[in-house]
C-alpha cells in the first residue's frame, strides 16, 4: 500500500535551517511527483512546494520562495524539503503528499521555530 513518512523536524531557532525527508513505498516512485503542505495550529493545510517527477521542475509558494529548496532521490524513492531562515510563522507540521487516484498524506513532522 502507498506509504509516506516524514522525519527531520524539531526545534530550531529563527533564521536556522532544517532538513525534511519523506520515504516513500507502494507505489512506483518515478511515476509520481512529491509535494509538501504546512499546517500551523488553528489554520488549514497549506502547499508550499512540489517536485514533478517529468522533468524535476519545481513551485514554491510565496512563503517558500528563496528559502526552501524541494528535491527528491529516485533510487532512495525519498523526497526532501530543504528549509533555510526560519520564522516563527513557519511552525507547524509539516506533510509530504502524492496524488495516486487519491491524495496521500503522510503522518506529519512537527517543526518549531523559536529563540
Amino acid at each position: 500500500q502507498v506509504q509516506l513518512v516524514e522525519s527531520g523536524g524539531g526545534l530550531v531557532q529563527p533564521g536556522g535551517s532544517l532538513s525534511l525527508s519523506c520515504a516513500t513505498s507502494g507505489f512506483i516512485f518515478g511515476f509520481i511527483s512529491i509535494s509538501w503542505f504546512s499546517q500551523a495550529p488553528g489554520t488549514e493545510r497549506e502547499a508550499i512546494s512540489c517536485i514533478s517527477n517529468t522533468d524535476g521542475r519545481t513551485l514554491y509558494a510565496d512563503s517558500a520562495k528563496g528559502r526552501f529548496t524541494v528535491s527528491r532521490d529516485s533510487a532512495k524513492k525519498a523526497g526532501y524539503l530543504q528549509m533555510n531562515g526560519r520564522k516563527p510563522e513557519d511552525s507547524g507540521i509539516y506533510y509530504c503528499s502524492t496524488f495516486i487516484r487519491q491524495q496521500f498524506w503522510g503522518q506529519g513532522t512537527q517543526v518549531t521555530v523559536s529563540p
